[in-house]
């Protein structure tokens, strides 16, 4: 008999089947990697599942798993740690401060916008001219400006010049020379007579 392996056993003098491997389905990729059976031939056969995959050289940790999941890493289970946030808003209000963005698992359709407030103050009006701001370009050019020109007479005194009621501001101030005449007196010589005559 060519076959070398041993697949059935039977008692000759009752007919007791003491073994019998005929019916048997095992094969390898069935059977954990290392264990041995033999197969319908009486072969033998050694084990190669590994339970879909060898998890021995995985790194990855239970914070960067979703909280709640499980998975096999090191050939170990562990559980997931890692926050679900979602779908996370958040608002910049100070350009100072920028936006945290939080740690844990994000949907994708989060969003992160200016403050509503600051928003509102994003008008042309409020920028100056010609200048971009976020895609609003300002028209601002100044508040109109109502001036006045006045001239004054220097005196012995001081004086504090503003601008008559309606106006803004002085635009300018137009000082007259310091009056001076020369007279003849009585003694023969010259009276110099400097600045205005004193009203009344």
């Amino acid at each position: 008999m060519a076959n070398q392996y041993k697949n059935k056993i039977v008692r000759a003098d009752n007919g007791e089947v003491l073994m019998d491997l005929t019916a048997d389905t095992v094969e390898a990729q069935y059977l954990t990697r290392g264990k041995t059976a033999h197969a319908a031939s009486g072969a033998p056969i050694v084990g190669t599942n590994d339970y879909d995959i060898d998890s021995s050289e995985f790194t990855a940790r239970a914070s960067e798993i979703l909280i709640g999941k499980t998975a096999g890493v090191g050939g170990q289970e562990i559980t997931g740690e890692m926050p679900n946030r979602g779908a996370v808003a958040g608002v910049i209000s100070d350009k100072t401060v920028p936006y945290t963005v939080p740690a844990g698992f994000h949907d994708g359709s989060g969003t992160v916008s200016i403050d509503s407030t600051e928003a509102a103050k994003l008008i042309a009006d409020n920028i100056k001219a010609g200048v971009n701001v976020l895609g609003v370009t300002g028209t601002y050019a100044g508040e109109s400006y109502n001036s006045q020109t006045k001239s004054v007479t220097p005196a012995f005194t001081a004086q504090t010049v503003l601008p008559d009621a309606g106006y803004d501001g002085l635009s300018q101030v137009n000082v007259a020379a310091i009056p001076y005449t020369e007279t003849d007196n009585a003694a023969g010589g010259v009276t110099v007579t400097i600045g205005a005559a004193a009203n009344g």
